[in-house]
Order: C-alpha cells, then structure tokens, then sequence
C-alpha cells in the first residue's frame, strides 16, 4: 500500500496518542513529504516496506548539498524517524529502515539572556496608562515570572488562575498540564488587569476563558507577542537576538543563579528531561568565574 495512506494516519497518531500541538503534527508531516519528494525526483514510488536506508541517507545528503544547516537536518531526522516508527507500529514495515540513520553532530548554542536592568527597560518603555498597554505589560512581567513558553501565554485561562496563591495551571507541550509559581508582581499586576482592562472588553463567544484578548475581544495571537517583545527591545535598545522565548531563558537562568535547585527549575519549565534544562547550568561565564574565585580554597 501507497505512503499516502498511512501519512492520514500518522496525521492521527500523532494528535491523538501522542498528544501533539497543530504545529508540531505540521512540521512532522512536512519531514515526511520531504522524503516523498526526493523519491519522486529518483524516479521511486515505493510501498513503504521497500524504502530502505539508503533511500533515507541520499535524502540527507541531498539536503546538506543544498545547504540546509545541521539542525534543520536533525529535526527532519527526528521526524522520520518517528513515521517509521509509526508504520512499525501497524505492521506496515517489518524493519525500520529509520533505526540507523544517523544526523548531523550538533553544537550546543547557548541562548541569549536578558539581565534584571534589561528585562526592567523594556518594561518601562510600555505606556500602561492605555488598556493595550496595560495588558502588554502584564503579559511581559508573566512571561518573566513564570517562565511561560509564548503559546502557554497565549492559551492561559482564567480558570486556570490562582493568584490567590500565586499559581498558574497551563497546559504545555504534549498537552501536559502543570502548575506554575508566579512572582509576587507578575501576580498583582494581572489582578489589576482582570479587573480593570479585560472587564471592559466585549468578548467574543468561545474566548471568554482566555486572560489576554487583542482589542477585538478574542484570544491574542502568537506572532502578536513576538511583536510586542520586538518593539520593546528596539525602545530600550537592546541588540540582542530577543524573542517571547528569551524570557523564559532569563527566568531560568537567575534561578539557577540565585541557587535554585535544578529540578524545581525542570518542573516549572515543564521539561520532560533534566537534561533539557541542565543548558542553564552553562550560560554564565562570568556568574561562575564569580562562583569559584569566592568559594574555592586556591582562589
């Protein structure tokens, strides 16, 4: 039977077993047709048993010849590997053609951060005096004091609010709810937000559960906090590479700093493996020459 087939399917394992969000299940499926395009330009329209490694390896080199960098590589990678595993899975393949394949070696980029004085003048150039504002500034001070990945953000909902005792419930990747800690202002200043800006805005029907609403009364989009982080760091004249996501490597990066233990950090980032989160560990060079010059003996 034809690979189209069992894409439909794989469409299906992947949202329903595995729990995936709309834009991981697409850029899964995008691997996959990758992989069906080479083949077309070999002249191959095979079953998915008669795929072989080889037919895999010609693809990756196919793309490094067509300069796409290691890491592009390497999630094409992981999402073929899955497919295979999914056609294993029904019997669709006996042998996993994907088992060897191998990717590119990967150097660890380490993000950028933003210091307390940085994240503090992008604040401060948000005019909080206009409703927009005022929500702006909040979303910016929740970002930083909880961690939230943007599209947590943007899907908090105020069922999920307890800043009674400074928690929030979200739902992350795999649609894995977890509670989150919220600072002390983070929390303050979405209380005043609730209760004297999203009031006033007239709701759209199925956004009435959503925090932060754009000035139409409906759930405020991804690529709407990108823009307002941009702006921010361009008044404050910041030069950095900042996005929504660099909030949440500065939340857990002066935790680790201060000395906060890195499994608690794991578990308000909702990292599945402490491995993810042990990058924090690495990022501040001059924090740990300051660390060994005050505690070590030879120092």
């Amino acid at each position: 039977m034809q690979l189209e087939y069992y894409i439909n399917g794989f469409r299906s394992y992947l949202q329903l077993e595995r729990g995936l969000s709309a834009n991981s299940i697409a850029a899964y499926l995008k691997d996959v047709q990758k992989l069906l395009s080479y083949l077309a330009l070999e002249g191959k329209d095979p079953a998915a048993a008669e795929i072989k490694l080889d037919d895999l390896q010609g693809l990756l080199v196919m793309l490094y010849e067509m300069g796409m960098e290691a890491s592009s590589q390497a999630r094409i990678i992981s999402g073929l590997k899955s497919f295979f595993h999914y056609l294993l899975l029904e019997n669709a393949i006996e042998n996993d053609p994907a088992s060897l394949l191998e990717g590119p070696r990967l150097a660890r980029k380490l993000p950028d951060t933003l210091g307390l004085e940085e994240i503090n003048s992008m604040i401060a150039t948000i005019d909080a005096s206009r409703p927009e504002g005022m929500r702006n500034k909040v979303m910016l001070e929740v970002l930083y004091g909880s961690g939230l990945r943007v599209s947590e953000l943007t899907e908090l909902k105020r069922s999920g609010l307890h800043t009674e005792i400074g928690f929030l419930k979200v739902t992350g990747k795999g649609n894995k709810e977890r509670l989150v800690p919220m600072g002390s202002v983070a929390s303050k200043l979405l209380d005043i937000y609730l209760r004297e800006v999203r009031v006033h805005l007239a709701v759209q029907k199925g956004h009435e559960d959503y925090v932060f609403l754009n000035r139409f009364g409906k759930r405020l989009s991804r690529i709407s906090v990108f823009n307002l982080v941009k702006a921010a760091a361009l008044k404050a004249g910041i030069r950095k590479t900042i996005s929504p996501h660099t909030f949440r490597h500065s939340f857990a990066t002066h935790l680790v700093e201060g000395g906060a233990d890195l499994r608690a950090v794991q578990e308000m980032l909702g990292h599945a493996s402490i491995t993810t989160t042990e990058i924090y560990t690495h990022l501040d060079r001059n924090y740990l020459r300051e660390v060994i010059t005050q505690y070590h003996p030879r120092s």
